[in-house]
This record gives C-alpha cells, sequence and structure tokens, in this order.
C-alpha cells in the first residue's frame, strides 16, 4: 500500500491505463519532448468563411485559394524572379491543377522543361506552407503514394552539392517515367491541405445558390474543419429527420428562387408527385403572386409553361407550409408564435386580413384546398403528397450523409482561440439584457440556452421515431429557422405570409433582435465575451447572417473591434444590395485579416484566364508577438498532456505504476 498511498483509485487507474500507451519511462519522455517542441511553433493558420448558400464555384475557388494565402505565398518566393504571368498561371495550378493541366497541353511546346521548372516551384511553395509545422503533421497530410518521395523533397539540403544532384534525379525520373502531372496535383493538394490549419464555415450552406451538396462534398474532405449552424443549415436538417414543415419550407424556398436543382440532380429527390398535384389541383387558379424569380439569362431557358407551372407548385407546397407551420405553433405555446396564426385570421369576404392593429389587402385567396373553418389541417390529398416528400427526403442516402457530417462538425456556437463563433445571435431584450427561453426548459438564456437549444436539436435526428423527444427535435429544428428570437434567425417574425400574398410592403418587415444593434457598443460584446467565458484585447464574436451593406458605407467591424460580421454577400442574390461578394477572415500568428471578394467570374474563366477573385486585404488586428501554439486551445490540451505524462514519469519513479519493456 505504500506505493500508491499517494494516489486514489481513480487517478492510479488513469495512470495505469496511460502507462498503456507509454509503457516505460524513456516512451513517456520521449512524448513530452515532442509535445513541448509542438508547443513552440507558431499558431496555424484560421480561415473563416460564411453564408456561403450554395454558391459552390466561388466557395472551393476561395477554399482552393485560401482568400489569398497561396498567392501570397507565390508571390513572397518569387515576385522578383517570376514574371506576373507566370505567378497568375502557377497560382491557378495549385487551384486546379487537373484542369490546368489539361489545358496547358495544347499550349506548351516543351511539356518537359515546363514539368522541370513547375515542380521546382511548387516544392518551394509546398516548403513554406509547410515550415510551420512538424515533419511528424506533414508526412500525415502527404498522399500515401508520393509520401516518401515529396517528404525527401521538402527536406532537402540544397547547399550540400550531393543533396542537389539527388533532387535533380528525383525529378527527373518523375518527368522520365511519365509521372509529372500526377506528381503535380499530389503537391498542389499537399500546399493547399497545409496552407490552412483549420477552417471555421459560420453558417448557411444552403439555399438560394445553385449546388449546397457540392460544397458539403468538398467540406467532407477537409481534414480540420468545424461548422456553426446556420437558420438554413437548421432547416435542410429538419428536412432530412422527416418534420414535414421544413421538407415543406424547403421546397417553397427552392421553388421561390428556381433553385431545384440541389434538389432533383444533388440530393435525387423527385418533384413529380408535387407537379402532378400543383397542376390538378391549382390549374384554374389566380397564382400570378407565387412567380418564382427566374434571374438574368436563366429567364431565357424556360417557357411560359414552365413558369406556370412552378407558380402552380410554388403556391401548392407554400398553403402546405402555412397550414403546418399553424399547427406547429399551435402544438408548442412555448413558441410564444400565436400572432403568426394567419390563415384563420383572413376575411374571404373583403379579401384582407388584419394582422397587428392593421388592415392589409389580399392579393389572392383562391385556396381550393383551405378548410376555412379548420384551415391548418390538410386536405386528403395533401396530407398524402407531403407525407410522400418527406419519405424522399429521408430515403436520399447523400442527404443523410451531409446532414449526419453536419451535426457531428456543427453546433449552435464555437469557442476557438479566444474568439466566440456564431451564425445569428445571442439573443438581448430591448434594454440588452439576455433573453430567456422557455421551450423544453425555464427561462434560459445566453450560452445556457443555445447549449440547451443543441441538445434539443441533436433529439430531432438522433432520438426514437415517434418519441416525444425526437418530435420536439424536429419542431424545435423549425423554430430555429423561424422562430421569434431564436439564436439562428434573430429576428421578431418570418413574413412568408404576408411577403407572398400582401403587396404592401410595410407589412413585409422582419425586426432584428435587439442584438443587432447592442453589438456596435464595446461594453455589451465584452459582456457576451464573457457569457461564453473569453475575455481579454484579442477576443471577438464572429458573426454571419445580417449581410453588410459595404455600398452603403457599412463596416464589417462593429463593437469597436470586438466583432466582426463576415456575411458581405457570398451569394449573388445579395450582391446588389452589399456591392461585394463576400467577407472572409485569415486568422495566422502575427495578425487577424479579414479579406473583402469581388464577385467570381466562373470557374471556367478562371482556369482559362489565370484570373483570381479580386480581393482587398486588411490587417484588422496586429499581434504584439508571434501566437505559439502553447497559446491557442490546441495547446492547452497538449499542456494538459504534458502534466499526465509528467504525473505518469513520477509514479513510475515512485514504483506505484510499473514500467512494461516487453511492450
Amino acid at each position: 500500500m505504500k506505493k500508491t498511498e499517494a494516489y486514489s483509485p481513480s487517478d492510479l487507474r488513469y495512470l495505469q491505463l496511460l502507462a498503456r500507451q507509454y509503457p516505460t519511462v524513456q516512451a513517456a519522455s520521449t512524448e513530452i519532448i515532442n509535445l513541448q517542441a509542438i508547443m513552440n511553433l507558431p499558431k496555424g493558420t484560421e480561415h473563416f468563411i460564411s453564408d456561403i448558400h450554395g454558391e459552390y464555384e466561388a466557395f472551393l475557388h476561395i477554399l482552393n485559394s485560401a482568400s489569398g494565402v497561396v498567392r501570397e505565398k507565390i508571390d513572397e518566393l518569387f515576385e522578383s524572379t517570376v514574371s506576373r504571368a507566370d505567378r497568375d498561371q502557377l497560382a491557378t495550378l495549385i487551384y486546379y491543377p487537373a484542369e490546368k493541366l489539361e489545358e496547358l497541353r495544347d499550349e506548351i511546346d516543351d511539356m518537359s522543361e515546363w514539368y522541370r521548372i513547375t515542380l521546382h516551384r511548387l516544392i518551394e511553395v509546398c516548403r513554406l506552407a509547410t515550415s510551420k509545422y512538424t515533419r511528424s503533421k506533414v508526412r500525415k497530410a502527404l498522399p500515401p503514394e508520393y509520401a516518401y518521395i515529396i517528404d525527401e523533397l521538402l527536406n532537402t539540403n540544397y547547399e550540400v552539392h550531393d543533396k542537389k544532384d539527388y533532387y535533380e534525379n528525383i525529378i527527373n525520373t518523375i518527368i522520365d517515367i511519365d509521372r509529372a502531372e500526377d506528381f503535380i496535383e499530389a503537391v498542389c493538394g499537399v500546399i493547399k491541405r497545409m496552407v490552412v490549419d483549420q477552417l471555421h464555415v459560420v453558417g448557411d450552406l444552403f439555399d438560394r445558390g445553385p449546388r449546397a451538396d457540392i460544397i458539403l462534398d468538398a467540406l467532407m474532405e477537409h481534414p480540420n474543419v468545424d461548422i456553426q449552424w446556420g437558420n438554413h443549415d437548421v432547416l435542410w436538417m429538419g428536412a432530412a429527420t422527416g418534420s414535414r414543415t421544413a421538407v415543406a419550407t424547403v421546397l417553397a424556398n427552392s421553388i421561390h428562387y428556381n433553385n431545384l436543382e440541389v434538389i432533383e440532380t444533388g440530393y435525387g429527390i423527385s418533384l413529380r408527385p408535387l407537379a402532378l398535384f400543383a397542376n390538378e389541383v391549382y390549374k384554374d387558379c389566380d397564382c400570378s403572386c407565387f412567380q418564382a424569380k427566374f434571374a438574368g439569362d436563366d429567364a431565357e431557358h424556360y417557357t411560359e409553361k414552365d413558369k406556370a407551372l412552378a407558380a402552380r407548385m410554388h403556391k401548392a407546397v407554400t398553403v402546405i407550409l402555412l397550414k403546418l407551420e399553424g399547427q406547429k405553433i399551435l402544438r408548442n405555446p412555448g413558441f410564444g408564435m400565436e400572432d403568426r396564426l394567419l390563415l384563420d385570421k383572413i376575411d374571404y369576404d373583403s379579401q384582407t386580413i388584419a394582422i397587428g392593429g392593421h388592415t392589409y389587402a389580399l392579393a389572392d385567396t383562391d385556396f381550393p384546398t383551405v378548410d376555412r373553418e379548420h384551415p391548418y389541417e390538410l386536405s386528403g390529398e395533401e396530407s398524402e403528397l407531403i407525407a410522400q416528400l418527406t419519405a424522399s427526403f429521408q430515403r436520399s442516402e447523400k442527404l443523410q450523409r451531409h446532414v449526419r457530417f453536419l451535426y457531428s462538425k456543427g453546433g449552435l456556437y464555437k469557442v476557438c482561440n479566444g474568439n466566440l463563433l456564431l451564425h445569428g445571435c445571442v439573443p438581448l431584450t430591448a434594454d440588452g439584457k439576455l433573453q430567456t427561453f422557455s421551450i423544453g426548459c425555464r427561462d434560459l438564456g445566453g450560452r445556457a440556452f443555445l447549449d440547451h437549444a443543441e441538445r434539443v436539436a441533436r433529439q430531432g435526428y438522433y432520438a426514437k421515431p415517434g418519441s416525444p423527444e425526437r418530435i420536439l427535435g424536429q419542431d424545435f429544428l423549425w423554430f430555429l429557422w423561424a422562430g421569434r428570437n431564436a439564436p439562428t434567425f434573430g429576428r421578431d417574425r418570418m413574413t412568408t405570409f404576408e411577403r407572398r400574398l400582401i403587396k404592401d410592403e410595410s407589412a413585409w418587415t422582419e425586426p432584428k433582435n435587439a442584438y443587432y444593434t447592442y453589438y456596435n457598443d464595446p461594453e455589451v460584446c465584452d459582456r457576451l465575451l464573457r457569457e461564453f467565458g473569453l475575455q481579454g484585447p484579442h477576443c471577438h464574436i464572429i458573426n454571419g447572417h445580417i449581410p453588410v451593406k459595404s455600398k452603403k458605407g457599412e463596416s464589417p467591424i462593429k463593437g469597436g473591434g470586438k466583432l466582426i460580421v463576415i456575411d458581405g454577400g457570398f451569394c449573388r442574390a445579395y450582391q446588389p444590395t452589399t456591392g461585394i461578394a463576400g467577407y472572409t477572415l485569415i486568422y495566422n500568428s502575427n495578425c487577424i485579416r479579414i479579406v473583402s471578394h469581388q464577385p467570381f467570374a466562373g470557374r471556367r474563366n478562371a482556369i482559362r484566364e489565370n484570373v483570381d477573385i479580386a480581393s482587398s486585404s486588411e490587417v484588422f488586428e496586429r499581434m504584439e508577438k508571434r501566437i505559439k501554439i502553447a497559446e491557442t486551445d490546441v495547446g492547452a490540451q497538449l499542456q494538459k498532456q504534458v502534466d499526465d505524462l509528467k504525473a505518469l514519469l513520477r509514479a513510475y519513479r515512485m514504483g506505484a505504476v510499473t514500467e512494461d519493456h516487453k511492450s
């Protein structure tokens, strides 16, 4: 007993488990040295992107370029020795290696010489991109088929003559055996993987743009990504759980913005049942209030018959949606949204509706499936239709895979390296206090409510089908989409009914939560940061959700530099309002930079003309000294490991734990 009397049973049990991984003093000591060395390396680069809204081409370009970081490294190395045109070409090659190589084969006479020059340059860029990481971490990022060769090239001492010849021989052999292009693609992949250590997506991958599924596919390949759910994300998550209301909302949004490609092509969900129902039930109805938005050149590809069908489908699914929303509000009095029950307020004789003490003329009251005595009940055909469509969402293997990824890599907020990342808001009252909610809880606000909300949202997907927990979770996912002052929505109401049926635009207003006034106050921002355990000069709230209208002079920097909004209009539908095409953030060991992007001319143009997204970068905050890994969240975890290993060493030396030299 004397050997173990300094240790509690639980401490000793933990140390014995740790000893299985580090069975000797030497093994534990080596790991301590390794971890201490890692903690003294510079902090890895973090990349923040928000409100992508299905714009996959612009997203993939910004992801590939790391918001200009790749180009900066190229210029750092070659600005004085390589022409601008060649640097443009090298950057495009790194972003799109397979496509660019295919184009260059027909343009370059001596491909062998081009391969040789390009491989030398790529290895230099790769060496710079990997210089802040341990050799072990770099090795893990290398493609297995070329790991040994790339590792050798990255760690060759060119000052030594024999090594220089060795290096050249490797390059020549790669070219001689016709593996140059394959090797170039591999090195480009390593550069893109290592130039950013951690990717943060601050919400709203879905809706508006054409292919959110392509974005999710790319994110699932990223080695280190986290996602803060936006209101459009939780809506699709709700649809995947089997929420009929979420399915109806997704379809109404997608038809309204003529964005059915992601549903039909991306996720393989057939809309034929909806088209047949709409053509049968609404063929003689006025559907002019439900015309889809056919933007720009897209309008030319659709006949009047196509547009009429889209309007009927939109009206059909919107009526279903309004009924299901009413059922959800009636089932959940805790939502506090009884004033959004509007179908029963319609005066069909005068074709008006009273909302909030005002009477508005309705542009449409031709609803053949609405029972005026029971307006929130689905007709038999509607019930059958929405059940069929919901089953299609649940059967889409790709959608289910993507939603599981959102649940595993996502949450309502993230605290990381001194920053609070959240898509929408921390709801506040008019006097600036934390707003409280009682939805499956009692009077929770701030961080406590967001933690509760995330748990309930997870129940919507993972709880037993048909259980009260599952039903509440599904209802709550809809609340996060459109609920009064919900943290991902941040508004008093969503005026879907008014925007479709009332021409008076004064009825369309959606008052923002007080958070969006108070976030200009540094003291309030500091108070919110403390709510999440953060304080200090380099702590910030990083928001998405509300596009920054830069063309009107609005700044993305709020609260005296304590809060940054990085929704600048990634989605093309928002760009006429914002004046730009999005903000991103880069946070490396020296500074935080905010990057504003102009609209992307398209992938084909970028590859053909070597055209990057026009961006401007501004250092938002510079650090007093270079940040080391020891000062980050990862560093804190590594320090705990070091402390545990030191405790294991003491236990070995005291005889409380026995070494195992046979392992």
